[in-house]
């Protein structure tokens, strides 16, 4: 019966019972991640080396640093993946305990209701991590930050320092601010699959 459970909690989270949900489970997993991983890294892995501030020192550097990136973009975004893909998977925990087949998960009222309320929330997690983006990194990585360095050492109130690769990470915020509405969109696309399906199903009864 456990294997089952396993089974049935697998297909669920690789093959939701939408189309929307499946090429949703397809570009959230395959492209979104990739993206995130590889590209993400290698833009953002060494900024923190490359920071620097004038006068380099490193105190002040580290510093500055720390007040430019309150978290890091990609661990923002990582944690971002990690909560969106939440409320799918207690759904589908939920249908593997319950022993739900994704056929029936259509079929019958109460379940479908608990799968839009699953994407309702992706939706709403989705919005705030953009609002979120938004306040913490912006829209563009500007060349230089003018840093607040008064609390350090007052011989320095205000200094300015270079940020690496700037215009490389304003295309990388521009793509995953892309990723998150198209993500959106399909959650919004796939709740009227949901809804013109089971129309049809209650026709055909």
């Amino acid at each position: 019966m456990s294997l089952n459970y396993i089974r049935i909690f697998y297909e669920g989270c690789l093959r939701p019972p939408t189309v929307i949900g499946q090429f949703h489970t397809l570009f959230f997993g395959s492209v979104r991640m990739f993206f995130l991983g590889v590209l993400g890294f290698a833009v953002y892995g060494n900024e923190a080396l490359h920071f620097s501030c004038d006068p380099d020192r490193r105190e002040l550097n580290l510093f500055c640093y720390n007040q430019f990136r309150p978290i890091t973009p990609q661990v923002f975004w990582a944690l971002q993946l990690v909560t969106v893909l939440v409320p799918g998977a207690v759904f589908h925990l939920y249908a593997a305990c319950k022993n739900i087949d994704q056929e029936e998960i259509l079929e019958r009222p109460i379940y479908t209701v608990f799968y839009i309320i699953s994407v309702l929330l992706r939706i709403i997690l989705e919005i705030i991590a953009f609002w979120l983006q938004s306040h913490l990194f912006g829209f563009q990585v500007h060349p230089l930050y003018v840093c607040d360095a008064s609390s350090l050492e007052k011989a320095f109130n205000v200094t300015k320092c270079m940020v690496p690769e700037h215009f490389e990470k304003t295309i990388f915020l521009s793509a995953m601010y892309t990723f998150t509405i198209i993500t959106i969109l399909l959650c919004i696309a796939e709740i009227f699959e949901i809804l013109c399906r089971r129309l049809g199903y209650l026709n055909n009864q």
